[in-house]
């Protein structure tokens, strides 16, 4: 399996999605609903992200013949192909539509390769807004726009990076206790919030807003984010030797056999 040659087929295709993205990302675009997680941002979506997983599909396609891949899309329905072949292609061709739609920073495209036993083998990531490509691929580091990425933290304060305002998540008491221990053991002057983004986009405000994280508490509720949240941003923490587990600290489930939501086990990413 070359990783480096579909690493460059991914990049490729991510950035095509993204030149899609940036020639709407200031207009307003219809919005349609799809079954989903119980919060409104998973459950909405747009001619935009289902034509950036057109462009992605169209060509990430050949190499599924090529390489014998499976392929595991948000905007496609799971055909369980990941479960037969050795690696799947896992896509989320728009995240965050919800801060797409409302014009504001913190959608992204997002491209994994991962095997069949859930391990990340490569990661892109592109942020239309700012123009800013991250990847990573196993065993040979994560770059930053095709550099490789050194993470530097210089806040005194911890960063809690999240989807919605604190004051707006369940469990907020416990949240906080949590977040005044991890500063208290870092010696670090408070915390501060960072809201807003979805979730492949919260990873990298993580990486680059360090001392920082996010964490997701196990829930019943079906939501939490699916695997192509989390897949390609796991290999690049992977690469970077950070932790992208899940809440417990255990190992992300990226190829579950019970559907693709990660509400179950929850998430911990962190740049501490």
């Amino acid at each position: 399996m070359d990783l480096v040659q579909l690493s460059n087929i991914a990049i490729k295709a991510a950035l095509s999605a993204g030149e899609i993205i940036q020639q709407y990302r200031n207009e307003n675009v219809s919005v349609e609903h799809k079954k989903a997680g119980t919060s409104y941002a998973s459950q909405v979506v747009t001619a935009v992200d289902k034509a950036c997983e057109t462009t992605i599909l169209a060509q990430l396609l050949p190499s599924c013949a090529a390489f014998d891949l499976a392929l595991l899309s948000e905007e496609t329905e799971d055909n369980g192909s990941r479960f037969e072949k050795d690696f799947f292609w896992c896509i989320d061709p728009m995240d965050g539509t919800l801060a797409f739609i409302n014009q504001q920073p913190g959608y992204s495209v997002s491209i994994a390769l991962v095997a069949k036993d859930g391990t990340p083998q490569l990661g892109v990531v592109f942020d239309p807004s700012t123009d800013t490509l991250y990847h990573a691929i196993k065993g040979n580091g994560a770059f930053k726009n095709h550099s490789p990425w050194e993470i530097k933290q210089t806040n005194d304060h911890l960063s809690y990076v999240t989807d919605r305002q604190l004051k707006d998540t369940p469990r907020v008491s416990e949240i906080e206790n949590w977040l005044k221990e991890k500063v208290a053991q870092a010696n670090l002057q408070g915390f501060r919030e960072i809201a807003g983004a979805g979730a492949v986009m919260n990873a990298m405000l993580v990486l680059e807003n360090g001392p920082a994280c996010m964490l997701k508490f196990p829930k019943k509720e079906i939501g939490g984010g699916s695997i192509w949240d989390f897949a390609a941003t796991a290999c690049i923490y992977q690469e970077l030797g950070l932790p992208a587990t899940n809440f417990a600290g255990g190992r992300l489930d990226l190829n579950k056999t019970d559907g693709t939501f990660m509400h179950q086990e929850g998430i911990f990413y962190a740049n501490l």
